[in-house]
């Protein structure tokens, strides 16, 4: 007995008949995500009705002439991941489902999270800052054990590694660092000059520009462009040498990674910085002097004749003071998680990510130190 299907767009594909006096779905046609298109989902809601409705149902697949993978997963589905107890399959299709019995059924797991979840995350957060810093002072603490070893024995000082490093710090980075310091003079110099055309202020010019770059903005945006710069490349560097496995090579030959990698690129960047330092304010006071010039008709010649006395040269010192310890502190956070990368290439990108950022962070800091020890000294 013959009971045809109400939904007239999907009954050449499954018919409802009697099989030895059972109700029986008889699936034909081309079980294909080619062939059904977007009646997909309509025959799998038609099935699961069929099954909801008679949990006992047989099911004949054997005039069904092509079956795809995703044909397959959406009987699967509506058998709910389990064999009906009367079905019939074509030896051909029979590989496909069997394939589907024989994956491993994972349900996810659902773990409530702890009360005190948020005291925990912070805690781990405190303890692998703890971690960080122990890792940094031991750094440093070898560092001063390999500058004492190279007074003692000046003849092994890596002086081709500390150019090297001296180079690539230093002058590789001359291009962006003048870039950026001279744009920003340019927008200080513009903002500082329409509000002191408003009082009748112009020549105080030369004092807001001075002090805030030599002072401040010069250290610190050579500072920053150098963690972001030169910073991720050491930090990088270690990543692939720990990944190509140099660095154990070096370890094999009893080769120090401190005297000839760590020592190299500090001493290289804490000669570079202060060089560096004293260049990015050059060209942000030329930013500012020519920006001055024109918008408030300012001569380039009366600016650096007033420029000593408007900015004591103390300012110089703690700029490039600034610089010193700044190259120092990034050259020994890039080294730092340089080294604790592992052999993969996610913990690389990690590693170098969290390099730049803590550096700059570092910097930030340092800045705010030396600003606030440093407050009454080349003010006046």
């Amino acid at each position: 007995m013959l009971t045809s299907n109400s939904d007239k767009e999907i009954t050449c594909w499954y018919q409802l008949v009697t099989d030895n006096n059972a109700p029986c779905l008889k699936l034909t046609g081309n079980f294909t995500m080619v062939a059904l298109e977007s009646k997909f989902n309509t025959l799998s809601s038609e099935l699961t009705r069929h099954r909801m409705n008679n949990p006992d149902i047989h099911w004949d697949l054997t005039d069904i002439q092509q079956m795809d993978m995703a044909s397959v997963a959406m009987l699967w589905q509506v058998w709910q991941a389990s064999r009906p107890a009367n079905v019939k399959i074509r030896p051909e299709h029979e590989t496909m489902f069997k394939r589907l019995e024989n994956l491993p059924i994972q349900l996810p797991k659902t773990t409530l999270r702890h009360k005190s979840w948020v005291i925990i995350a912070l805690g781990k957060k405190l303890l692998l800052l703890w971690e960080n810093l122990l890792g940094l002072i031991s750094l440093i603490g070898q560092l001063l054990l390999d500058t004492i070893y190279f007074i003692k024995h000046p003849v092994y000082i890596p002086f081709r590694e500390i150019s090297a490093n001296l180079y690539r710090t230093g002058a590789q980075a001359l291009g962006i660092t003048a870039l950026v310091g001279f744009l920003i003079g340019v927008v200080l110099s513009y903002l500082s000059s329409q509000q002191l055309r408003m009082f009748g202020a112009d020549i105080f010019i030369i004092n807001i520009l001075g002090m805030s770059i030599i002072r401040e903005l010069g250290p610190l945006l050579a500072a920053i462009l150098v963690a972001g710069r030169s910073g991720s490349s050491m930090t990088a560097q270690f990543g692939v040498m720990r990944v190509t496995q140099e660095l154990d090579a070096l370890t094999v030959m009893g080769i120090s990674h401190s005297q000839r990698l760590v020592f190299p690129k500090v001493v290289g960047l804490a000669i570079a910085m202060p060089l560096l330092v004293i260049w990015t304010s050059a060209m942000a006071l030329l930013g500012g002097i020519i920006s001055a010039e024109i918008q408030l008709g300012l001569g380039y010649q009366h600016f650096l004749s007033a420029l000593p006395d408007a900015v004591p040269i103390a300012n110089l010192w703690i700029g490039l003071g600034k610089g010193v310890v700044c190259g120092i502190v990034i050259a020994l956070i890039a080294c730092h998680f340089g080294l604790r990368i592992k052999a993969n290439t996610e913990s690389l990108g990690i590693g170098t990510t969290s390099s730049v950022v803590t550096s700059i962070t570092v910097v930030i800091i340092i800045d705010a130190v030396f600003a606030i020890m440093f407050s009454d000294v080349g003010l006046v």
